[in-house]
């Protein structure tokens, strides 16, 4: 059984928490999350903590605690807390702007990317270069963001492309040259 997987989830005072049919339902301030669980995995809620078992001891779906207890807690720290991912628009001429949920993108191509953000997402630009994603949901925030990503992956020559904020990028040499 997983090293994490034993510990106890603590739960935060405004998250509520429900297990029922196999989905458990976290709401908090920042939304409300569902998981449907695996039936090899129960959950034991306490008054201020959550537990991951399994529903039988010699099963072999104990791999699944710690990935369960890694996702409800993630669903925890959502709702109370939020995530947040920046990205940096970089190269010569590359802008994004904000229009109500509709994310519009100039990423060096003849044409501007409309990108349309989902339920679950807000979104903010900085100074045309610097896009800010926010959501309760880590998985969909992810995915969102590596959607944007893949418009204008970063490249290792120029080092143009749309990168996460901290990312550092391998600079290769162009090149030599014939003599």
């Amino acid at each position: 059984m997983s090293k994490i997987g034993k510990r106890p989830i603590k739960l935060v005072q405004d998250v509520k928490v429900a297990f029922n049919n196999r989905v458990l339902e976290v709401k908090g301030p920042k939304g409300e999350l569902e998981l449907q669980t695996h039936p090899d995995v129960d959950l034991v809620i306490d008054n201020e903590t959550l537990s991951v078992i399994p529903s039988n001891e010699g099963s072999t779906k104990t791999a699944l605690i710690g990935t369960t207890w890694k996702h409800i807690n993630n669903m925890i720290h959502g709702v109370s807390q939020g995530f947040q991912k920046q990205l940096n628009l970089v190269g010569v001429g590359f802008r994004a702007t904000l229009n109500q949920k509709e994310l519009v993108l100039n990423l060096g191509y003849s044409h501007p990317i409309k990108y349309s953000l989902p339920d679950g997402i807000s979104a903010s630009v900085n100074a045309n270069t610097k896009i800010t994603l926010e959501s309760s949901d880590k998985q969909l925030l992810g995915q969102v963001s590596a959607e944007i990503q893949k418009f204008r992956p970063p490249e290792p020559y120029k080092g143009k492309g749309v990168l996460f904020e901290g990312q550092k990028l391998k600079r290769k040499a162009g090149k030599s040259g014939k003599i």
